[in-house]
């Protein structure tokens, strides 16, 4: 009896041994399902995402979504600007009540009034423009079926439809009369009674508001 005791607590101590060690392998288990599972979500949470711009002013945050499909080469040059913080120090230049406020001419971060609205090109080259000289890269004409309603970010351009560069408007009211002549890429889903505020500053014979309303701008992902 004095032998088969300690071969009892032998087998005793392995069957705890192997007990254990699968108890450990199906906690691993369970930890790596969760954290799979964790992944996946967050995951289809990113998918579940889009990018918007926020234009930070002193009025407060104009919130933007924007047209991807509509207006692609609009979208793309206009994100890598704000990337670039190229629109950062930028004011809304011309105000126009009834009609819409425009802004991104980095002409504007100077005090010399008679330049704002003549400055301004596309992020990178997309066929138009002198490819050597980024000053000159224009944007090619995105015209779309989306009406300019209020709210609406638009590009502005010289008369040329191939001309549009880094500066926009935003639409303070309906212009049906816009449509099919500018490019939409955008809409405004936050900030409309900043809008407002804006478009309603005194300004000189210009339309120049007589403030300065420095803009800047970043990317965020946000659920749709």
């Amino acid at each position: 009896m004095k032998k088969i005791i300690p071969l009892i607590l032998i087998l005793g101590l392995f069957e705890m041994s192997c007990g254990k060690t699968k108890k450990e392998q199906i906690v691993a288990v369970e930890k790596k399902e969760i954290v799979n599972n964790i992944s996946q979500e967050k995951n289809e949470s990113e998918e579940n995402k889009i990018d918007v711009a926020v234009i930070s002013t002193f009025y407060g945050d104009l919130v933007v979504s924007f047209f991807e499909n509509a207006a692609p080469k609009h979208v793309e040059s206009f994100k890598m600007h704000v990337k670039n913080g190229f629109y950062d120090g930028t004011i809304f230049h011309r105000v126009i009540p009834g009609f819409m406020i425009q802004g991104g001419d980095p002409n504007t971060k100077g005090d010399n009034k008679s330049s704002y609205g003549t400055g301004g090109h596309a992020a990178k080259y997309f066929g138009f423009g002198d490819e050597a000289e980024p000053k000159t890269w224009d944007l090619p004409a995105e015209f779309s079926k989306i009406s300019h309603k209020r709210g609406v970010l638009s590009m502005a351009r010289s008369t040329s439809p191939n001309s549009g560069g880094s500066q926009f408007f935003i639409c303070a009211a309906d212009a049906p009369h816009l449509d099919g002549q500018y490019s939409v890429f955008g809409q405004i889903v936050e900030g409309d009674n900043v809008i407002e505020q804006i478009v309603n500053l005194p300004k000189d014979a210009r339309d120049n508001p007589n403030q300065r309303v420095e803009m800047k701008i970043r990317l965020e992902k946000r659920s749709q």
